[in-house]
């Protein structure tokens, strides 16, 4: 498992937007780290990093967002609010083997649906404010090299 601290959200922004150039149709991406650490900020950069111009919002409430202008399509997640089920009626394996990259928070309540291969990213929250330490748990082979060639 990798580490990199981050000490900004322009940084987060900038590793989203780094890894976001490297992802290809299909790839999974699993966010999981306490409120306000940064999950959403990374997906921003990741966004930019498809060439996405919408804004990115946290889908809590809509569970799914889609953006399909960019040079492939987001599909942005949240899975809280399916801590009592319903997953397996939203067909998410039919986001997950897609022309998009799917992007999952709160992925624990919907695991039993996830593909083998995917990229985990732990956000943990510091003392500062300001800092936040990534672990990159790669799933694959795929995973394995883009977090070898692209996370410093």
């Amino acid at each position: 498992m990798k580490k990199l601290t981050l000490t900004s959200r322009d940084e987060t922004i900038a590793l989203g937007e780094k890894i976001g150039r490297e992802l290809a149709a299909g790839d999974v991406l699993v966010l999981d780290g306490d409120l306000g650490a940064g999950k959403t900020t990374f997906t921003k950069g990741l966004a930019k990093g498809l060439d996405i111009p919408d804004l990115i919002k946290s889908p809590t409430f809509t569970i799914i967002r889609e953006y399909q202008d960019g040079r492939l399509p987001l599909y942005h997640m949240d899975a809280y609010r399916l801590e009592n089920g319903g997953a397996e009626d939203l067909g998410l394996e039919e986001y997950f083997d897609s022309n998009g990259v799917s992007v999952v928070e709160w992925a624990e309540f919907v695991e039993d649906e996830l593909p083998d291969d995917f990229l985990a990213i732990h956000f943990k929250r510091t003392d500062d404010d300001n800092t936040r330490v990534l672990e990159f748990e790669p799933h694959g082979d795929h995973f394995r090299k883009l977090v070898q060639d692209v996370v410093a």
